[in-house]
């Protein structure tokens, strides 16, 4: 893992160093640069593969003519390096230099053969031109931004920041991040700085960057398709598939750990692991919360399971206290994000990420995805209920939301029928793609300044969502449908993008390994009643794990990673919304309208709606605004 930037422009010698600094907490081992007239690549490097000066970035072909920056984990480089002996003289191990000369033979179909989590750019000296690529599930991130002026792509974007340049701001983008907490698809707060979606590449003329071409090479294989295997053939498959895919993920040339919450993912994950390694003692890391479950905010501390599972397993389970001095870390959460997401999680993750680093440990292994691959979430058993919803009158269903909204939203019973019926008065699909949004966009549309209500006026955020299912014609169920989402959107803008940002905010790569290519595509044909039976989520995974694990922590209730959010908008962070979210911040900013953030804020404080989250998001802009938009940018955030 690593950090990655590129310029294109007349000043590049000048604005490459700069901007790989601003990158430099990705790649704490080294750095290097490449300048060829008017372009610039930077490399930060977090040694994982082949540790030696031989796997140093930018990493140059033997005939010159190739030069390669790249970030991340290619699992499956041995197979592919296997096929290139003989053709190509070697100088390391490292998967970068199998990633340099499988593209050399094979071009951009290389892509193809990849099983792995990547950003790269290859610059082909000969043509002048860049090929840039990021992986099928988007677990690395890749932005970038083309002018006449300039070309920039990188692994985060407060690398632009030493540039120059300040574009303008995305107010449909703002609109996303209030609506989602984070923003689907292309869109990051700034207009011209867009996010390379996964799956795609881009082919950059070094000569006429603005004419750059972006070509889709990766299409999630929901095809309507089902396996006619049996129940029990399934399972077993399913338990080999998880078994290599946690095998590939395994290598590494330095100290590994796990994430540990006592869930099923993470346990799983470590348990196949110890099928592996039965004679290590792998380092297992958890959050400690001090306060109990939280019934008011919906989850339940983890550590009882998470102690169970290290027990049963015989690993080592170090416990990070999770205590969070949310008004200290708040600035410093949203600096390492990189974008204005509204998630406390992120600081659990840059907790046991700095304890994993304290501790010698540079590679984690996750269970994230788990629960968007099989079905985990509380708005997959809320399908369950579609099949009666649309045989119900609309007048009743409008009748039964107007009752629901009217009761109070301070407590979770209602919160969770609240969200239930948001959209229960409109169309199947609407219903779908709603429970993916956090509040109605006419409230949200409402919080803005008059200056840009022309730019949001017409514009849907769920509408992505809906034309994203166009994508999948062929599949018909609506679990199936869900997934897919999922994986585009919620995987890889909300949950990856904070898991990369945090850990390497401190040096230490995460790894996700049901996200392993081959245990993607096989969960896409199982039946959908083996991932979700009756309210029974994630059936087929809690079959294949019932020889690993406690059945109590198999089959015990959802929870993770929580804080109290809720407490925090009403108690604690006020001192926040008290300077960010005040009359003269608003009206200096000119992006939102203060007598509705007022209003918002009023009816969260009384208990009449559920805001706040999206008056943490609120927040998470301000901050960002001040630290990537503002001429004087807050002070680097770096804690290594």
């Amino acid at each position: 893992m690593c950090g990655i930037v590129g310029i294109i422009s007349q000043n590049t010698d000048q604005l490459l160093a700069p901007a790989l600094a601003r990158i430099g907490h990705r790649g704490p081992d080294s750095s290097g640069m490449y300048i060829d007239q008017n372009l610039g690549l930077g490399h930060a490097r977090l040694a994982i593969q082949d540790v030696s000066e031989n796997g140093h970035q930018p990493m140059v072909s033997s005939c010159g003519n190739y030069v390669l920056i790249y970030n991340g984990e290619i699992y499956n480089h041995q197979e592919i390096r296997s096929k290139l002996n003989g053709k190509y003289s070697f100088q390391s191990h490292s998967d970068t230099e199998t990633l340099l000369y499988a593209y050399i033979e094979y071009g951009r179909e290389v892509l193809t053969q990849l099983n792995g989590i990547f950003a790269f750019a290859i610059y082909d000296k000969i043509k002048k031109e860049l090929f840039i690529a990021r992986d099928p599930f988007g677990v690395k991130p890749l932005y970038y931004y083309a002018s006449k002026e300039l070309f920039w792509f990188s692994s985060e974007i407060k690398s632009i920041i030493p540039l120059s340049i300040t574009p303008q701001i995305d107010s449909q983008a703002l609109v996303n991040y209030l609506s989602f907490l984070y923003s689907p698809g292309e869109k990051t707060p700034f207009q011209k700085v867009l996010k390379l979606l996964p799956g795609h590449a881009m082919t950059v003329p070094v000569e006429s960057p603005e004419g750059f071409v972006i070509t889709k090479y990766y299409k999630i294989p929901f095809e309507g398709k089902r396996s006619a295997k049996t129940e029990q053939e399934l399972i077993a498959e399913l338990e080999q598939k998880l078994i290599t895919a946690v095998e590939r993920q395994l290598l590494s040339d330095v100290p590994m750990g796990f994430f540990l919450s006592g869930g099923l993912d993470s346990s799983a994950i470590v348990a196949l692991a110890k099928k592996l390694h039965p004679e290590k003692r792998f380092n297992c890391y958890t959050i400690k919360t001090n306060n109990g479950a939280d019934l008011d905010e919906g989850f339940k501390n983890d550590l009882h399971y998470a102690r169970i599972v290290a027990h049963h397993l015989d690993v080592n389970l170090i416990e990070v206290d999770s205590t969070i001095d949310i008004i200290k870390d708040f600035d410093k959460m949203i600096y390492h994000l990189d974008e204005p997401q509204a998630d406390p999680a992120p600081l659990n993750v840059l907790q046991i990420a700095t304890q994993a680093r304290k501790d010698g440990i540079l590679v984690l292994l996750g269970g994230t995805a788990g629960d968007d691959l099989f079905s985990g979430y509380r708005r997959h058993q809320a399908l369950q209920i579609e099949r009666y919803t649309e045989v119900i009158p609309l007048w009743i269903r409008k009748a039964v939301r107007k009752m629901v909204h009217s009761l109070p939203a301070d407590r979770t019973l209602f919160r969770r029928a609240r969200k239930l019926t948001q959209h229960i008065h409109r169309t199947q699909e609407e219903r779908l793609v709603g429970y993916f949004s956090w509040m109605d966009v006419t409230t949200i549309q409402q919080l803005f300044a008059s200056s840009h209500q022309q730019n949001i006026r017409n514009y849907n955020p769920l509408q992505l969502f809906q034309d994203q299912l166009q994508n999948i014609p062929l599949e018909k169920e609506l679990l199936n449908k869900m997934l897919y989402l999922e994986q585009c959107f919620f995987l890889t803008d909300h949950n990856l993008n904070y898991t990369d940002k945090m850990s390497m905010a401190i040096g230490v790569e995460v790894r996700v390994p049901f996200l392993d290519k081959e245990l993607l595509e096989f969960s896409c044909s199982l039946p959908v009643d083996l991932k979700l039976k009756g309210v029974t989520t994630k059936y087929i995974l809690k079959k294949v794990m019932e020889k690993y694990l406690p059945h109590e922590v198999i089959y015990r209730s959802k929870s993770g990673f929580g804080a109290p959010v809720r407490q925090w908008i009403k108690e604690e962070m006020t001192v926040y919304i008290d300077d960010y979210l005040s009359e003269k911040a608003i009206n200096e900013r000119k992006l939102f309208n203060f007598k509705a953030v007022q209003q918002l804020i009023k009816d969260n404080q009384e208990g009449k709606i559920d805001a706040s989250y999206t008056i943490w998001s609120l927040l998470a802009i301000e901050s960002w605004m001040r630290q990537f938009y503002d001429t004087t940018p807050t002070q680097n955030h770096s804690i290594l």
